[in-house]
């Protein structure tokens, strides 16, 4: 069973995303002035941090769905392949674009580690609150010069953030996914008819809850489209 509202939310996450990611692009093209420090102004850090956490506590939700629902390991399997494949796939198209700083574990390499741990964490029903607290604080705790390298800085227990266009580590992040998680499992439990009722918003919100069905989709298609018409456009100027 598809829950339409959480479908919206979702798919508020991927229009914030997509604009963001075009100031990004339209940045990396010299087009906006003055020029703008993505990694470092506040904001778009704050902005980024914002979209990351959207769509983890609505992955965490949607795990929740699916779980209440018994969706087993099989299925879950099919699709956790389709993320772990197109992590893949960014790693590549990053490496051949930012050579310097590709992306070696980003957002969907942080979620299709997280999902696994966020079945195998679901019986711990409201202990996951907890948990995501911890999971959060862990890294200002523990950061340690081991977890600085490639190899190793998936954990997120890092002394400084790598040279990447994007990083998603485990921690903190899982514990944004486990509140997403126990949120939804609250939800089912307490308040159903938050989910389970009318779409907001008419033929916007009937849009919305479409474009969320395929954020997987959209995550892969948006940027080659966009870098493909702003190269277009900059070769006709």
């Amino acid at each position: 069973m598809r829950f339409d509202r959480l479908d919206v939310l979702r798919g508020l996450a991927i229009v914030w995303m997509v604009t963001f990611h075009f100031a990004f692009d339209l940045n990396h093209f010299g087009w906006l002035q003055p020029p703008q420090r993505f990694n470092v102004d506040p904001l778009w850090t704050t902005q980024r941090t914002l979209i990351v956490s959207s769509f983890l506590l609505c992955a965490g939700a949607g795990q929740a769905m699916a779980l209440s629902a018994g969706m087993g390991w099989p299925r879950f399997w099919r699709r956790w392949a389709q993320v772990a494949a197109c992590a893949l796939l960014v790693s590549a198209g990053s490496a051949l674009m930012f050579p310097r700083s590709w992306i070696s574990f980003g957002v969907l390499h942080g979620m299709a580690l997280m999902l696994i741990a966020a079945r195998l964490l679901w019986p711990l029903g409201a202990w996951l609150w907890p948990l995501g607290a911890l999971l959060l604080a862990l890294p200002r705790w523990l950061a340690h010069p081991l977890f600085d390298s490639r190899w190793t800085n998936w954990v997120g227990l890092v002394t400084h953030k790598p040279v990447t266009e994007d990083y998603v580590p485990l921690l903190p992040w899982l514990g944004v996914l486990l509140w997403g998680l126990a949120a939804g499992r609250w939800l089912l439990q307490h308040r159903r008819g938050w989910l389970a009722g009318p779409l907001p918003g008419g033929a916007v919100g009937r849009g919305l809850a479409l474009l969320g069905r395929w954020p997987l989709t959209v995550y892969m298609l948006h940027q080659p489209l966009l870098i493909g018409a702003l190269t277009g456009l900059q070769a006709l100027r």
